[in-house]
């Protein structure tokens, strides 16, 4: 019995740390809304209240925290709540700041404009190198300066 009783402390003593390094591991991310509809509440359960609600699949987003199946996140206002995974996706997406941007041919920057792209502009974001970034807006391809794109670049 007293055996019995060790070995299931040891178990769960054992479980511990890997159950508090998962939800700190990778922490800062990007992701991206996965639907149409996504809840944005004030606390990480659905009992707490829905603070904003994203209605555009696709908005970049930064995780902070992670907490069982809820994320903390922030979007490009800078607003800060929790999320259902369930309804986020790690596809990378970016949101232009600031200005019009001009969407280049090459990666370094160099060739010529091939798309111009507004503020609040929203597209899926690739390679990063340099300071510049693959920036596709539904189709139309070039690459964004990454100080011109919230989502690109380190979070």
């Amino acid at each position: 019995m007293i055996s019995r009783i060790a070995a299931s402390l040891a178990l769960m003593f054992a479980a511990v740390p890997a159950v508090a390094q998962d939800a700190d591991d990778g922490v800062p991310y990007w992701v991206s809304t996965a639907k149409d509809t996504a809840n944005m509440r004030v606390g990480p359960g659905r009992e707490y209240r829905i603070n904003w609600t994203y209605v555009r699949k696709g908005v970049p987003l930064k995780v902070l925290r992670v907490m069982g199946s809820w994320r903390l996140v922030e979007d490009p206002e800078g607003a800060r709540g929790w999320i259902l995974s369930q309804f986020l996706t790690r596809a990378r997406a970016g949101i232009v700041k600031g200005g019009i941007t001009g969407l280049r041919q090459n990666k370094d920057g160099s060739g010529r404009v091939l798309w111009r792209v507004g503020p609040g502009v929203i597209g899926k974001v690739g390679d990063c190198n340099a300071g510049w970034c693959e920036f596709d807006v539904d189709g139309r391809k070039g690459f964004a300066k990454a100080s011109s794109v919230w989502g690109a670049g380190k979070p």
